[in-house]
């Protein structure tokens, strides 16, 4: 069964422009000109029921603009969207009991009451029975580590109390789909290993799909083994995380600490065209392969080991960070 399916799904904005000078604002009264902004293009999306997926993108990408129509806040300008079965915008009172949202930067807690007073107030809107709220809730609070938070008004919390708040508050009715927009924005490194671990916890245990929007790009390495990239509102990669990094790493470097002396010339003169070389000091130096996979390594270890001991060597991964930012600095065409 599939949690979102979407096929051509487009939003268009229709923004007013105005002409400059004092006759042009008079031109305006009577006759506006307005533009067509495409910010989602006919992307086509399939999130099978159980997945973590990580939905990036640069901002102005189109991240926002989909989480809004997948969630009914915005109705599609064309294409088909079907949620959880159901159309998110026609469908919406039926619809948001399947679903659970948690934006990093808006609270869906009432700001002056407890937080356990929002519980109950969620737990009304959303209809959740007397007996499972209770039993629910008590795992919940146990996981979060909140039940000292309960009886706080929310203004009170820290931001990283109230996230994990806002987390529980969002699970209270146990939909089938959660929403994440920027989870973790702003929060301690502990808070943020916790909060992982608790979201890893709701997918393997409640089989809880999760669609994930951030910045953080250790949140996409932590959670999501497939990644959706969104360009100028276009789909330009949608595939494994692993596979996006084999296919974008580009060239392997290597550190290496000498045994003994030796010069720049020396170690270009031995690799030939295998690698290129950074010189730190008279025994450090950093090679960059101009061959991919070990194939590359294996010979360039080959034709050094003859004529210099090696006292240590390291093999420097490409992070996602930097593969994804050269993604969109070079384009996906380069792949």
């Amino acid at each position: 069964m599939r949690s979102i399916e979407a096929k051509g799904l487009t939003k268009e904005f229709k923004l007013y422009r105005s002409r400059p000078g004092l006759t042009g604002a008079f031109r305006d009264l009577l006759n506006r000109q307005y533009t067509t902004v495409r910010a989602v293009d006919a992307i086509d999306l399939s999130v099978d029921s159980g997945e973590v997926v990580g939905y990036i993108g640069e901002n102005g990408a189109g991240k926002s603009t989909t989480i809004k129509m997948l969630t009914g806040i915005l109705e599609p300008t064309s294409g088909v969207l079907k949620v959880n079965g159901f159309d998110p915008h026609r469908e919406r009172e039926s619809f948001v009991r399947t679903i659970g949202v948690v934006f990093g930067q808006r609270s869906q807690l009432w700001w002056d009451i407890a937080v356990r007073e929002s519980f109950r107030l969620l737990q009304k809107l959303y209809r959740v029975p007397e007996g499972a709220y209770g039993s629910h809730m008590d795992r919940l609070i146990e996981v979060l580590d909140i039940g000292s938070l309960l009886d706080q008004p929310v203004r009170k919390l820290s931001l990283g109390q109230r996230m994990r708040c806002e987390l529980a508050a969002a699970l209270i009715h146990q939909p089938r789909l959660v929403f994440l927009d920027e989870p973790t924005i702003g929060l301690d490194v502990l808070v943020k290993e916790n909060i992982r671990q608790f979201l890893r916890q709701v997918n393997q245990e409640y089989g809880t799909t999760i669609l994930l929007t951030t910045h953080d790009i250790s949140d996409i390495e932590a959670l999501c083994h497939r990644v959706v990239m969104l360009d100028r509102g276009r789909i330009i990669y949608d595939g494994g995380l692993e596979e996006l990094r084999q296919q974008w790493s580009g060239k392997a470097r290597i550190r290496f600490v000498f045994g003994d002396r030796v010069s720049l010339r020396n170690l270009q003169q031995w690799a030939g065209e295998v690698a290129d070389w950074h010189k730190e000091d008279d025994r450090r130096f950093i090679a960059q392969l101009n061959t991919m996979g070990e194939t590359g390594m294996s010979d360039l270890l080959n034709r050094l080991t003859p004529h210099v001991p090696i006292q240590e060597v390291r093999l420097e991964e490409t992070t996602t960070e930097e593969i994804v930012r050269r993604i969109y600095r070079e384009g996906i065409r380069h792949a």
